[in-house]
């Protein structure tokens, strides 16, 4: 991209996005509005149409549409969203809303998750209005509300109330992917996610006889969630492979010299030393107790105890899960879903994820690109109600040390501004060859 401006302006961007607090605390309580107009308003400057969009209140998403050169061609989604997880600024080194820009690096909520890729957004589309460039293929825009709780007020919305917008668009790209990971041994690996696992919020309901706390209780509330808790805690879930998986698998192993035992996992992960953190969550359902809720005076046998879950399953993996779910609670404890989402696939052979990886191999030769599946979500899930095949791809090139994973939601979240500079190079190089 020979466009310095665009690179001066996804640093302004990403600055200026975190500057306006996002946070989303659950619940409803967020207004992602004055970020949602700022987005708007530098795509309107750009010759773009944005729309904004609202289920609540100040609950705003905005979408926007790029024409192409082929109005024969499937339509591809951009989306990103808006809320950010809350930040504690005692916590931090400076203040999380700051968007202070200091040695080379943006500091602030979002960084990384994700007003960095926001930013790349429309620095690019900004660019192209600039350049007279059009992309093959329409391109949708779509800023989001309310991914950091339920989506309810965001893709959910859209997908559910304004389908029409999304017309033709069969595949989209969004977050968490194509960063660098250093192996720690020289290696610069770059995965793609083609993937994401399910998610099963549960919530666990134990009822038994209430009573005084010093009489004899077979039918203790309590004993019995603590004792189906301690079986989920300690239950080990069965290896699964997804076709996902297996392709970072072999792609990881050919790059380490290892034979590929699909049969064996854990010893194979054993083998990949570091890089076994960009699978080694996705092998396998999980189940996270997390949240504890009973009683109210000590001297007190409540008639009810719950308590919560964090489940994951896989691709394909929902039936298993929800019958060891019944097994591991037992008869005296009722599970339902606090919270579901779906699973998602994407096949890692397309022409799509053959142009990602063409992209970042372009301005990242020294590089390994490897598809992987994502151990949590994003708004893909809500989009793939629509037919959208969902991938992951925020590119960002990343000094070794620099722990991406563990700024997610984390504290002193940064993103290097060469980071960002790669970034905005990768992302219009893809989406001018999709």
């Amino acid at each position: 991209m020979a466009d310095p401006q665009a690179l001066d302006e996804v640093v302004t961007f990403t600055s200026e996005l975190i500057r306006i607090d996002t946070t989303n605390r659950g619940g409803g309580d967020c207004r992602e509005r004055p970020a949602a107009e700022y987005a708007a308003a530098r795509l309107a400057e750009a010759g773009l149409e944005p729309v904004l969009l609202e289920r609540t209140p100040g609950r705003t998403n905005v979408v926007a549409r790029v024409e192409g050169t082929d109005p024969a061609a499937d339509a591809l989604l951009l989306h990103g969203h808006l809320d950010v997880v809350p930040a504690r600024a005692d916590d931090w080194s400076v203040h999380p809303f700051s968007g202070e820009i200091r040695d080379g690096v943006v500091w602030g909520r979002g960084a990384v998750d994700m007003k960095n890729m926001d930013a790349m957004i429309l620095a690019v589309v900004r660019a192209w209005a600039r350049q007279g460039v059009r992309p093959r293929r329409d391109v949708v825009i779509a800023f989001t509300a309310d991914e950091e709780d339920s989506a309810a007020d965001g893709s959910g919305y859209l997908a559910d109330r304004h389908a029409d917008l999304f017309e033709g668009c069969t595949e989209g790209v969004s977050e968490s992917g194509a960063y660098t990971f250093h192996d720690g041994d020289g290696r610069q690996i770059y995965p793609i996610a083609a993937g994401e696992r399910g998610t099963g919020w549960l919530k666990l309901t134990a009822r038994g006889r209430a009573g005084h706390g010093s009489k004899v209780n077979g039918e203790n509330a309590v004993s019995r969630l603590a004792a189906a808790i301690a079986r989920i805690g300690d239950h080990e879930w069965p290896t699964r492979l997804t076709p996902t998986v297996r392709a970072a698998l072999t792609e990881l192993a050919a790059l380490y010299g290892i034979d590929t035992d699909l049969d064996d996992v854990d010893t194979l992960l054993g083998k990949l030393g570091p890089a076994a953190k960009l699978v080694e969550a996705t092998v396998r359902n999980s189940s996270n107790p997390t949240m504890l809720d009973a009683g109210y005076k000590v001297n007190v046998i409540p008639g009810e105890a719950v308590a919560y879950v964090d489940g994951r399953f896989l691709p394909g993996g929902e039936d298993e899960f929800r019958a060891t779910l019944d097994l591991l609670t037992g008869p005296d404890v009722d599970w339902q879903f606090h919270h579901r989402e779906v699973a998602l696939q994407a096949p890692v052979d397309s022409p799509t994820f053959a142009g990602m990886r063409a992209a970042v191999e372009e301005f990242a030769p020294e590089g390994h690109v490897v598809p992987f599946c994502m151990s949590g979500g994003t708004d893909a899930k809500q989009f793939s109600r629509l037919g959208i095949t969902g991938y992951g791809f925020t590119p960002l090139k990343l000094p070794e040390g620099f722990d991406y994973q563990a700024l997610f939601h984390g504290v002193d979240e940064r993103v290097p501004v060469e980071a960002l500079h790669f970034g905005v190079r990768v992302l219009d190089r893809f989406l001018r060859s999709a």
